[in-house]
Protein backbone atom coordinates (compact mmCIF):
# COMPACT_ATOMS: atom_id res chain seq x y z
CA UNK A 1 0.00 0.00 0.00
CA UNK A 2 1.12 3.37 -1.12
CA UNK A 3 0.47 6.20 0.88
CA UNK A 4 0.78 10.34 0.51
CA UNK A 5 0.26 12.03 4.04
CA UNK A 6 -0.38 15.46 4.70
CA UNK A 7 -0.71 18.78 2.24
CA UNK A 8 -0.53 17.43 -1.37
CA UNK A 9 1.47 19.14 -3.71
CA UNK A 10 -0.43 21.76 -5.41
CA UNK A 11 -0.98 23.41 -2.39
CA UNK A 12 2.28 25.09 -2.63
CA UNK A 13 0.77 27.52 -5.66
CA UNK A 14 0.17 31.41 -5.33
CA UNK A 15 -2.91 33.23 -5.89
CA UNK A 16 -2.48 33.06 -9.48
CA UNK A 17 -3.32 29.22 -9.31
CA UNK A 18 -6.19 30.04 -7.30
CA UNK A 19 -7.47 32.22 -9.63
CA UNK A 20 -6.91 30.32 -12.45
CA UNK A 21 -8.99 27.55 -10.72
CA UNK A 22 -12.33 29.51 -11.41
CA UNK A 23 -15.07 27.13 -12.91
CA UNK A 24 -17.17 28.39 -15.67
CA UNK A 25 -19.88 29.66 -13.33
CA UNK A 26 -17.09 31.85 -11.71
CA UNK A 27 -15.53 33.43 -14.73
CA UNK A 28 -19.70 34.35 -15.76
CA UNK A 29 -20.02 35.57 -12.25
CA UNK A 30 -16.83 37.93 -12.72
CA UNK A 31 -17.63 38.87 -16.40
CA UNK A 32 -21.42 39.92 -15.20
CA UNK A 33 -19.90 41.79 -12.17
CA UNK A 34 -17.54 43.76 -14.29
CA UNK A 35 -20.14 44.43 -16.85
CA UNK A 36 -22.70 45.46 -14.36
CA UNK A 37 -19.89 48.29 -12.44
CA UNK A 38 -19.18 49.64 -16.24
CA UNK A 39 -22.86 50.10 -16.77
CA UNK A 40 -23.43 51.60 -13.41
CA UNK A 41 -20.29 53.82 -13.98
CA UNK A 42 -21.52 55.17 -17.66
CA UNK A 43 -25.17 55.07 -16.47
CA UNK A 44 -24.58 56.44 -12.90
CA UNK A 45 -26.73 53.93 -11.18
CA UNK A 46 -25.26 53.39 -7.74
CA UNK A 47 -27.70 50.34 -7.36
CA UNK A 48 -26.39 48.71 -10.00
CA UNK A 49 -22.68 49.41 -9.26
CA UNK A 50 -23.70 47.19 -5.85
CA UNK A 51 -24.94 44.11 -7.78
CA UNK A 52 -21.90 44.26 -9.74
CA UNK A 53 -19.73 44.44 -6.79
CA UNK A 54 -21.42 41.46 -5.45
CA UNK A 55 -20.90 39.45 -8.84
CA UNK A 56 -17.73 40.34 -9.36
CA UNK A 57 -16.69 39.67 -5.26
CA UNK A 58 -18.35 36.60 -4.65
CA UNK A 59 -15.65 34.30 -7.08
CA UNK A 60 -12.53 36.05 -6.14
CA UNK A 61 -13.60 35.29 -2.26
CA UNK A 62 -15.02 31.75 -2.92
CA UNK A 63 -11.27 30.82 -4.72
CA UNK A 64 -9.32 33.19 -1.66
CA UNK A 65 -11.07 31.24 1.01
CA UNK A 66 -10.18 27.98 -1.08
CA UNK A 67 -6.74 28.49 -1.59
CA UNK A 68 -6.72 29.27 2.11
CA UNK A 69 -7.63 26.19 3.09
CA UNK A 70 -5.73 24.01 5.00
CA UNK A 71 -6.76 20.18 4.66
CA UNK A 72 -4.86 17.66 5.90
CA UNK A 73 -5.73 15.01 4.47
CA UNK A 74 -3.78 11.22 3.56
CA UNK A 75 -4.60 9.73 0.41
CA UNK A 76 -3.90 5.25 -0.65
CA UNK A 77 -4.20 3.05 -2.69
CA UNK A 78 -4.17 -0.59 -2.88
CA UNK A 79 -4.27 -3.52 -5.70
CA UNK A 80 -5.72 -6.58 -5.51
CA UNK A 81 -4.54 -8.34 -6.80
CA UNK A 82 -1.04 -6.71 -8.16
CA UNK A 83 -0.55 -9.20 -10.98
CA UNK A 84 -3.50 -10.34 -12.99
CA UNK A 85 -2.96 -12.42 -16.17
CA UNK A 86 -3.93 -10.36 -19.45
CA UNK A 87 -7.68 -9.87 -20.14
CA UNK A 88 -8.72 -10.09 -16.20
CA UNK A 89 -10.08 -7.90 -14.09
CA UNK A 90 -7.83 -5.85 -10.90
CA UNK A 91 -9.58 -3.96 -8.60
CA UNK A 92 -8.27 -0.94 -7.46
CA UNK A 93 -9.07 0.40 -3.85
CA UNK A 94 -8.75 4.07 -2.83
CA UNK A 95 -9.05 5.72 0.99
CA UNK A 96 -8.98 9.27 1.77
CA UNK A 97 -8.31 10.00 5.82
CA UNK A 98 -9.04 13.34 6.95
CA UNK A 99 -6.27 13.51 9.34
CA UNK A 100 -7.68 16.89 11.13
CA UNK A 101 -10.34 17.75 13.38
CA UNK A 102 -11.78 19.95 10.98
CA UNK A 103 -14.33 18.72 8.33
CA UNK A 104 -13.48 18.90 4.58
CA UNK A 105 -15.75 20.51 2.01
CA UNK A 106 -16.90 18.83 -1.31
CA UNK A 107 -13.81 16.34 -2.06
CA UNK A 108 -13.47 14.96 -6.11
CA UNK A 109 -11.14 12.30 -6.17
CA UNK A 110 -9.70 11.32 -9.34
CA UNK A 111 -6.47 8.95 -10.12
CA UNK A 112 -4.46 8.65 -13.06
CA UNK A 113 -4.45 5.56 -15.10
CA UNK A 114 -2.96 4.51 -18.69
CA UNK A 115 -5.06 4.81 -21.44
CA UNK A 116 -4.94 0.60 -22.04
CA UNK A 117 -6.43 0.31 -18.62
CA UNK A 118 -9.90 2.12 -19.05
CA UNK A 119 -11.00 5.39 -18.42
CA UNK A 120 -9.77 7.28 -16.17
CA UNK A 121 -11.71 7.08 -12.66
CA UNK A 122 -13.46 9.96 -10.79
CA UNK A 123 -15.27 10.13 -7.69
CA UNK A 124 -17.14 12.77 -5.42
CA UNK A 125 -16.59 12.65 -1.92
CA UNK A 126 -19.08 14.51 0.38
CA UNK A 127 -18.08 16.20 3.66
CA UNK A 128 -15.84 14.05 5.60
CA UNK A 129 -15.83 14.48 9.44
CA UNK A 130 -12.49 14.99 11.24
CA UNK A 131 -10.65 11.89 11.89
CA UNK A 132 -13.19 10.20 9.29
CA UNK A 133 -12.41 8.11 5.87
CA UNK A 134 -13.62 7.36 3.02
CA UNK A 135 -13.34 4.16 0.53
CA UNK A 136 -13.85 3.69 -2.85
CA UNK A 137 -12.77 1.24 -5.78
CA UNK A 138 -12.82 0.54 -9.42
CA UNK A 139 -11.70 -1.94 -11.60
CA UNK A 140 -9.15 -1.86 -14.32
CA UNK A 141 -8.44 -4.56 -17.09
CA UNK A 142 -5.72 -4.96 -19.97
CA UNK A 143 -5.57 -7.22 -22.94
CA UNK A 144 -1.91 -6.38 -23.28
CA UNK A 145 0.50 -7.28 -20.89
CA UNK A 146 3.07 -5.23 -19.63
CA UNK A 147 3.39 -2.97 -16.47
CA UNK A 148 1.16 -0.09 -15.72
CA UNK A 149 2.07 3.00 -13.47
CA UNK A 150 -1.27 3.85 -11.07
CA UNK A 151 -1.17 7.45 -9.91
CA UNK A 152 -0.93 9.78 -8.54
CA UNK A 153 -4.23 10.41 -6.59
CA UNK A 154 -5.87 14.26 -7.50
CA UNK A 155 -8.06 15.93 -5.24
CA UNK A 156 -9.80 18.33 -6.43
CA UNK A 157 -11.37 20.73 -3.95
CA UNK A 158 -14.10 22.92 -4.75
CA UNK A 159 -16.56 25.99 -2.57
CA UNK A 160 -19.87 25.43 -1.97
CA UNK A 161 -21.08 27.87 -4.74
CA UNK A 162 -19.19 25.87 -7.33
CA UNK A 163 -17.02 28.91 -8.44
CA UNK A 164 -13.76 27.82 -7.98
CA UNK A 165 -11.85 24.16 -8.56
CA UNK A 166 -8.27 23.70 -7.50
CA UNK A 167 -6.50 20.21 -8.47
CA UNK A 168 -4.19 18.52 -5.29
CA UNK A 169 -1.81 15.60 -6.14
CA UNK A 170 -0.25 12.81 -3.90
CA UNK A 171 3.13 11.65 -5.06
CA UNK A 172 2.61 8.47 -4.43
CA UNK A 173 2.57 5.66 -6.91
CA UNK A 174 1.63 2.19 -7.76
CA UNK A 175 2.73 -0.34 -10.30
CA UNK A 176 -0.17 -3.33 -11.99
CA UNK A 177 2.00 -6.07 -13.58
CA UNK A 178 -0.55 -7.42 -16.82
CA UNK A 179 1.39 -11.32 -17.18
CA UNK A 180 0.45 -13.52 -19.91
CA UNK A 181 -2.33 -15.40 -19.70
CA UNK A 182 -1.79 -19.06 -18.62
CA UNK A 183 -3.29 -22.28 -20.05
CA UNK A 184 -3.61 -25.41 -17.91
CA UNK A 185 -2.42 -28.33 -19.71
CA UNK A 186 -2.58 -31.83 -19.64
CA UNK A 187 0.33 -33.84 -17.62
CA UNK A 188 1.04 -35.91 -20.84
CA UNK A 189 3.77 -37.75 -20.73
CA UNK A 190 6.73 -36.67 -23.37
CA UNK A 191 8.39 -39.97 -23.03
CA UNK A 192 10.88 -41.48 -20.42
CA UNK A 193 14.53 -40.97 -21.19
CA UNK A 194 16.30 -40.75 -18.29
CA UNK A 195 17.30 -37.31 -18.92
CA UNK A 196 16.21 -36.21 -15.89
CA UNK A 197 12.43 -36.01 -17.04
CA UNK A 198 9.35 -37.55 -17.50
CA UNK A 199 9.31 -41.17 -15.60
CA UNK A 200 12.61 -42.05 -16.18
CA UNK A 201 14.57 -39.61 -14.03
CA UNK A 202 18.04 -39.95 -13.27
CA UNK A 203 19.48 -40.76 -9.73
CA UNK A 204 22.16 -39.14 -7.82
CA UNK A 205 23.95 -40.54 -5.04
CA UNK A 206 23.07 -39.24 -1.21
CA UNK A 207 26.86 -39.68 0.08
CA UNK A 208 28.89 -41.16 -2.38
CA UNK A 209 30.34 -40.44 -5.74
CA UNK A 210 28.19 -42.20 -8.91
CA UNK A 211 31.57 -43.80 -9.05
CA UNK A 212 31.04 -46.00 -5.97
CA UNK A 213 28.56 -48.49 -7.22
CA UNK A 214 29.43 -51.22 -3.97
CA UNK A 215 28.07 -50.47 -0.51
CA UNK A 216 31.23 -48.25 1.21
CA UNK A 217 32.68 -49.22 4.27
CA UNK A 218 30.76 -48.34 7.82
CA UNK A 219 31.22 -44.70 8.98
CA UNK A 220 30.47 -42.72 12.22
CA UNK A 221 26.73 -41.51 12.40
CA UNK A 222 25.81 -43.98 9.75
CA UNK A 223 21.76 -45.91 10.27
CA UNK A 224 22.74 -49.48 11.45
CA UNK A 225 19.46 -49.95 9.39
CA UNK A 226 21.80 -49.67 6.51
CA UNK A 227 23.96 -52.35 6.99
CA UNK A 228 24.60 -54.84 4.44
CA UNK A 229 25.57 -58.05 5.83
CA UNK A 230 26.32 -60.09 2.56
CA UNK A 231 29.36 -57.42 1.88
CA UNK A 232 30.25 -57.48 5.55
CA UNK A 233 30.79 -60.73 5.55
CA UNK A 234 32.52 -60.71 2.25
CA UNK A 235 35.13 -57.97 3.32
CA UNK A 236 35.33 -58.61 6.76
CA UNK A 237 34.47 -55.23 7.54
CA UNK A 238 31.17 -53.31 8.46
CA UNK A 239 29.60 -52.12 5.34
CA UNK A 240 26.67 -50.05 4.13
CA UNK A 241 24.47 -49.66 1.72
CA UNK A 242 24.78 -46.63 -0.14
CA UNK A 243 21.72 -44.34 -0.85
CA UNK A 244 19.92 -42.90 -3.71
CA UNK A 245 17.86 -40.07 -4.28
CA UNK A 246 16.04 -38.89 -7.62
CA UNK A 247 17.68 -35.84 -8.96
CA UNK A 248 14.77 -33.31 -9.65
CA UNK A 249 13.67 -33.21 -13.34
CA UNK A 250 15.46 -30.01 -15.46
CA UNK A 251 13.11 -28.29 -18.11
CA UNK A 252 14.26 -25.02 -20.20
CA UNK A 253 11.86 -23.14 -22.20
CA UNK A 254 13.56 -20.96 -24.71
CA UNK A 255 11.38 -18.22 -26.26
CA UNK A 256 12.46 -16.87 -29.31
CA UNK A 257 12.18 -12.86 -29.44
CA UNK A 258 13.81 -12.04 -32.30
CA UNK A 259 12.07 -8.89 -34.03
CA UNK A 260 12.80 -10.38 -37.38
CA UNK A 261 11.35 -14.19 -36.68
CA UNK A 262 7.33 -12.45 -35.75
CA UNK A 263 5.16 -10.09 -37.82
CA UNK A 264 1.92 -8.20 -36.35
CA UNK A 265 1.63 -6.79 -32.94
CA UNK A 266 -1.82 -6.72 -30.54
CA UNK A 267 -2.90 -9.54 -28.31
CA UNK A 268 -3.50 -11.98 -31.31
CA UNK A 269 -0.51 -11.98 -32.76
CA UNK A 270 2.00 -14.74 -32.76
CA UNK A 271 4.47 -13.66 -30.90
CA UNK A 272 1.81 -13.31 -27.83
CA UNK A 273 1.27 -16.81 -28.42
CA UNK A 274 4.60 -17.62 -27.82
CA UNK A 275 4.87 -15.34 -24.69
CA UNK A 276 1.69 -16.91 -23.43
CA UNK A 277 2.51 -20.78 -24.49
CA UNK A 278 6.00 -20.36 -22.45
CA UNK A 279 4.46 -19.17 -19.33
CA UNK A 280 1.63 -21.94 -19.51
CA UNK A 281 4.72 -24.50 -20.20
CA UNK A 282 7.41 -22.66 -16.94
CA UNK A 283 3.79 -22.84 -14.57
CA UNK A 284 2.99 -26.60 -15.49
CA UNK A 285 6.34 -27.80 -15.25
CA UNK A 286 6.68 -25.87 -12.04
CA UNK A 287 3.55 -27.62 -10.37
CA UNK A 288 5.41 -30.95 -11.42
CA UNK A 289 8.09 -30.56 -9.90
CA UNK A 290 10.78 -30.10 -12.60
CA UNK A 291 13.35 -27.18 -12.05
CA UNK A 292 12.98 -24.92 -14.66
CA UNK A 293 14.85 -21.84 -16.70
CA UNK A 294 13.60 -19.76 -18.91
CA UNK A 295 15.97 -18.63 -21.74
CA UNK A 296 15.52 -16.03 -25.18
CA UNK A 297 17.78 -16.01 -28.49
CA UNK A 298 19.65 -13.55 -26.67
CA UNK A 299 20.85 -16.00 -24.07
CA UNK A 300 19.52 -14.29 -20.95
CA UNK A 301 17.40 -15.72 -18.11
CA UNK A 302 15.31 -14.29 -14.94
CA UNK A 303 17.25 -12.47 -12.95
CA UNK A 304 17.64 -14.40 -9.68
CA UNK A 305 17.80 -17.81 -11.20
CA UNK A 306 20.02 -20.03 -9.96
CA UNK A 307 22.09 -22.52 -12.00
CA UNK A 308 19.66 -25.73 -12.44
CA UNK A 309 16.90 -22.75 -13.16
CA UNK A 310 13.71 -22.46 -10.27
CA UNK A 311 13.16 -24.98 -8.76
CA UNK A 312 9.33 -26.41 -8.37
CA UNK A 313 7.55 -28.46 -6.03
CA UNK A 314 8.76 -26.17 -2.96
CA UNK A 315 7.95 -23.44 -0.75
CA UNK A 316 9.44 -21.22 -3.28
CA UNK A 317 8.04 -22.01 -6.62
CA UNK A 318 5.31 -19.54 -6.20
CA UNK A 319 7.68 -16.82 -5.98
CA UNK A 320 9.83 -18.52 -8.59
CA UNK A 321 6.63 -18.32 -10.86
CA UNK A 322 6.14 -14.86 -10.34
CA UNK A 323 9.71 -13.89 -11.07
CA UNK A 324 9.15 -15.36 -14.50
CA UNK A 325 5.60 -14.09 -15.09
CA UNK A 326 7.04 -10.54 -14.02
CA UNK A 327 10.18 -11.03 -16.69
CA UNK A 328 7.43 -12.54 -19.28
CA UNK A 329 5.23 -9.27 -18.84
CA UNK A 330 7.73 -6.96 -20.32
CA UNK A 331 9.63 -8.93 -22.70
CA UNK A 332 9.85 -7.49 -25.63
CA UNK A 333 11.25 -8.58 -29.73
CA UNK A 334 14.91 -8.66 -29.25
CA UNK A 335 17.34 -6.91 -31.72
CA UNK A 336 19.27 -9.57 -32.21
CA UNK A 337 18.58 -11.77 -35.80
CA UNK A 338 20.29 -15.45 -34.70
CA UNK A 339 19.96 -17.86 -31.97
CA UNK A 340 24.07 -18.87 -31.63
CA UNK A 341 23.66 -17.38 -28.14
CA UNK A 342 20.93 -19.54 -26.96
CA UNK A 343 22.91 -22.42 -28.22
CA UNK A 344 25.78 -21.14 -26.84
CA UNK A 345 24.24 -21.17 -23.09
CA UNK A 346 22.24 -24.94 -24.04
CA UNK A 347 26.00 -26.24 -25.13
CA UNK A 348 27.26 -25.83 -21.46
CA UNK A 349 25.02 -29.09 -20.04
CA UNK A 350 22.42 -31.39 -19.87
CA UNK A 351 19.46 -29.72 -20.47
CA UNK A 352 16.44 -33.00 -19.57
CA UNK A 353 13.95 -31.21 -21.42
CA UNK A 354 13.77 -28.28 -23.79
CA UNK A 355 10.67 -26.82 -24.97
CA UNK A 356 11.41 -23.79 -27.42
CA UNK A 357 8.71 -21.36 -28.90
CA UNK A 358 10.29 -20.54 -32.77
CA UNK A 359 8.95 -17.47 -34.99
CA UNK A 360 10.04 -17.42 -38.49
CA UNK A 361 13.46 -19.65 -39.08
CA UNK A 362 15.60 -19.32 -42.39
CA UNK A 363 17.78 -22.23 -42.97
CA UNK A 364 21.17 -21.28 -41.00
CA UNK A 365 18.85 -20.57 -37.83
CA UNK A 366 16.96 -23.75 -38.29
CA UNK A 367 20.52 -25.85 -38.71
CA UNK A 368 21.07 -23.94 -35.18
CA UNK A 369 17.98 -25.05 -33.62
CA UNK A 370 18.67 -28.79 -34.77
CA UNK A 371 22.03 -28.58 -33.42
CA UNK A 372 20.51 -27.82 -30.08
CA UNK A 373 18.66 -30.87 -29.90
CA UNK A 374 22.38 -32.91 -28.84
CA UNK A 375 22.14 -31.03 -25.64
CA UNK A 376 18.64 -31.82 -24.70
CA UNK A 377 17.27 -35.28 -23.29
CA UNK A 378 13.95 -34.53 -25.41
CA UNK A 379 13.22 -31.42 -27.40
CA UNK A 380 9.98 -30.14 -28.33
CA UNK A 381 9.74 -26.89 -30.89
CA UNK A 382 6.12 -25.16 -31.33
CA UNK A 383 6.84 -23.33 -34.73
CA UNK A 384 4.91 -20.16 -35.83
CA UNK A 385 4.16 -19.14 -39.25
CA UNK A 386 4.41 -15.17 -39.70
CA UNK A 387 2.68 -15.98 -43.09
CA UNK A 388 -0.13 -17.94 -41.30
CA UNK A 389 -0.40 -15.74 -38.59
CA UNK A 390 -1.02 -12.46 -40.43
CA UNK A 391 -3.05 -13.66 -43.38
CA UNK A 392 -6.40 -13.05 -43.39
CA UNK A 393 -8.82 -15.58 -43.61
CA UNK A 394 -10.59 -14.30 -46.61
CA UNK A 395 -7.07 -13.85 -48.03
CA UNK A 396 -6.47 -16.33 -51.12
CA UNK A 397 -3.80 -18.80 -49.94
CA UNK A 398 0.04 -18.12 -50.53
CA UNK A 399 2.30 -20.51 -52.21
CA UNK A 400 3.60 -23.17 -50.42
CA UNK A 401 5.47 -21.84 -47.15
CA UNK A 402 9.35 -22.76 -45.98
CA UNK A 403 8.01 -23.88 -42.73
CA UNK A 404 6.98 -27.68 -44.15
CA UNK A 405 11.02 -27.64 -44.75
CA UNK A 406 12.13 -26.24 -41.52
CA UNK A 407 9.67 -28.71 -39.86
CA UNK A 408 11.21 -31.56 -41.31
CA UNK A 409 14.89 -30.49 -40.51
CA UNK A 410 14.00 -29.74 -36.84
CA UNK A 411 11.98 -33.47 -37.44
CA UNK A 412 15.21 -35.18 -38.57
CA UNK A 413 17.45 -34.00 -35.72
CA UNK A 414 15.74 -35.49 -33.01
CA UNK A 415 13.25 -32.69 -32.18
CA UNK A 416 9.14 -33.18 -31.64
CA UNK A 417 8.20 -30.47 -33.88
CA UNK A 418 4.77 -28.74 -34.11
CA UNK A 419 3.35 -26.41 -36.07
CA UNK A 420 1.44 -23.57 -34.62
CA UNK A 421 -1.60 -22.17 -36.50
CA UNK A 422 -3.01 -18.94 -36.42
CA UNK A 423 -5.47 -18.81 -33.59
CA UNK A 424 -4.39 -22.82 -32.22
CA UNK A 425 -5.32 -23.64 -28.66
CA UNK A 426 -1.97 -24.70 -26.45
CA UNK A 427 -3.87 -27.13 -24.90
CA UNK A 428 -4.00 -29.06 -28.79
CA UNK A 429 -0.67 -28.70 -29.38
CA UNK A 430 0.78 -29.54 -26.30
CA UNK A 431 -1.13 -32.92 -26.51
CA UNK A 432 -0.25 -33.38 -30.62
CA UNK A 433 3.42 -33.02 -29.36
CA UNK A 434 2.91 -35.55 -26.79
CA UNK A 435 1.23 -37.83 -29.87
CA UNK A 436 4.04 -37.07 -31.93
CA UNK A 437 6.70 -37.63 -29.72
CA UNK A 438 4.81 -41.30 -28.75
CA UNK A 439 4.78 -42.16 -32.45
CA UNK A 440 8.42 -41.44 -33.07
CA UNK A 441 9.56 -43.08 -29.85
CA UNK A 442 6.87 -46.36 -30.13
CA UNK A 443 8.55 -46.33 -34.36
CA UNK A 444 12.08 -46.03 -33.32
CA UNK A 445 12.08 -47.70 -30.01
CA UNK A 446 12.45 -46.13 -26.23
CA UNK A 447 16.26 -44.62 -25.83
CA UNK A 448 16.40 -45.02 -21.74
CA UNK A 449 12.86 -45.57 -20.75
CA UNK A 450 9.49 -47.16 -21.57
CA UNK A 451 6.89 -44.63 -23.19
CA UNK A 452 3.55 -45.65 -21.87
CA UNK A 453 0.55 -44.83 -22.88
Amino acid sequence: MSAGAGQPEGERGGLRTALAGLTTRGRSFLAAGVAAAICAYVLGQSDLLRVGLLLAVLPLVCAVVLYRTRYRVAGSRRLSPGRVPAGSEARVHLRVDNVSRLPTGLLMLQDQVPYVLGPRPRFVLDRVEGGGRREVSYRVRSDLRGRYPLGPLQLRLTDPFGMCELTRSFSAYDTLTVVPRVEALPPVRLTGEAKGYGDGRQRSLALAGEDDVIPRGYRYGDDLRRVHWRSTARYGELMVRREEQPQRSRCTVLLDTRGAAFRGAGPDSAFEWAVSGSASVLVHMLERGFSVRLLTDTGSSVPGEGADGFAGASQESADAAGLMMDTLAVIDHSDGSGLSRAYDVLRGGNEGLLVAFFGDLDEEQAAVAARMRQRSGAAVAFLLDSDTWVREPHDAPGPVNRSEERLRMLREAGWTAVSVPRGASLNDVWRQADRDRGGVVAAGGPSGGEVRR
